[in-house]
């Protein structure tokens, strides 16, 4: 357990990310893709449901006993949560309402966000528009762990470790490597949540609260829906950095799975993924590919060569109108 990952630095590459050039050329090759730009006409109504369900467990894990409200937290609620972000990360590209709805999207994100039980769809929107932009971006894109993620959890107990609390460092990363000014509609993202906390508490107790950040915590922490953070750009083969998962559990993560064909088209919603590859296959199906994401968990823990510096990093020019 004591082994050290093998490498000392990221992966640096002088060259574009490869997703613009990808969607210039199947845009030109199939324009039927384009007819996939649409808003997903469920994404709403599911959404509801699973807000509805968490409302309904507040209610119902009031009496439960500790042990039992966590273990429910991380088989039950650490499901429904995670899904609620990647939820918002489909929102976040206007895919519950259309682009000519952008308010309607972002106050969707805030009800989507109810039930994590932190104010953050507002910020991830924020700096995900740079994820795509500046993919690997050296002080971008806020994916890219920091120089002391890498350097320090590099066994495989520490990188243990590290998926454990991934969802602290995925919150204050942003803070250190790309710091941006507070906006507007964060504020009210705050203040949302903080009055909806505050209801569930006064309703319901203190259980409630607890079963919804530890379904937060856990959900996205050491769990097995949370092999997509690792399965979608570490390097798992030199020199590719997206990589898709065509596994079962993209059925309840909205196909965040399908990681290359939404980064070769970021503002086609989940639901339609599956059919850009079905429409242009030779685009994916020679590239490496996962299809278990606890197996990637697993690889990432104890294959000596992966581990937080097995991500490809780049310098990039700002654009002029960052979002």
């Amino acid at each position: 357990m004591g082994n050290s990952a093998g490498r000392s630095d990221f992966e640096w590459v002088y060259s574009d990310q490869p997703h613009t050039q990808r969607r210039k050329e199947m845009l030109a090759k199939y324009p039927v893709i384009k007819s996939l730009m649409r808003p997903d006409p469920y994404l709403k109504w599911t959404v509801l449901g699973m807000v509805l369900v968490q409302l309904l467990v507040c209610w119902l894990v009031q009496g439960l006993s500790w042990r039992w409200l966590l273990f429910w937290s991380y088989a039950f609620g650490g499901c429904i949560n995670h899904s609620l972000t990647l939820a918002i990360h489909d929102i976040s590209h206007n895919t519950a309402f259309g682009t000519n709805f952008p308010s309607r999207n972002r106050w969707f994100a805030i009800f989507a966000n109810l039930p994590i039980g932190v104010p953050y769809a507002t910020s991830f929107k924020k700096y995900h528009v740079d994820h795509h932009r500046y993919l690997g971006g050296d002080g971008l894109d806020v994916d890219i762990p920091t120089d002391f993620e890498g350097w320090f959890f590099c066994t495989p107990a520490r990188k243990l470790l590290w998926l454990t609390l991934q969802p602290l460092f995925y919150t204050l990363r942003p803070l250190y490597v790309n710091p941006k000014a507070v906006t507007r509609m964060e504020m009210l993202n705050t203040l949302v949540q903080l009055a909806v906390n505050m209801a569930i508490f006064s309703l319901w107790g203190i259980k409630p609260i607890v079963y919804l950040l530890g379904s937060t915590f856990l959900g996205l922490g050491l769990h097995p829906i949370s092999g997509h953070f690792v399965a979608e750009h570490y390097m798992f083969l030199k020199g590719h950095e997206t990589y898709s998962y065509y596994g079962p559990l993209n059925w309840i993560t909205f196909n965040v799975g399908y990681h290359m064909e939404h980064h070769d088209f970021p503002s086609i919603p989940g639901c339609y993924l599956p059919l850009v590859r079905k429409i242009a296959p030779e685009y994916y199906d020679h590239l490496p590919q996962h299809h278990s994401w606890v197996k990637v968990l697993w690889d990432f823990v104890f294959e000596d060569s992966l581990g937080l510096y097995s991500r490809i990093k780049r310098k990039c020019k700002l654009a002029e109108d960052r979002l």
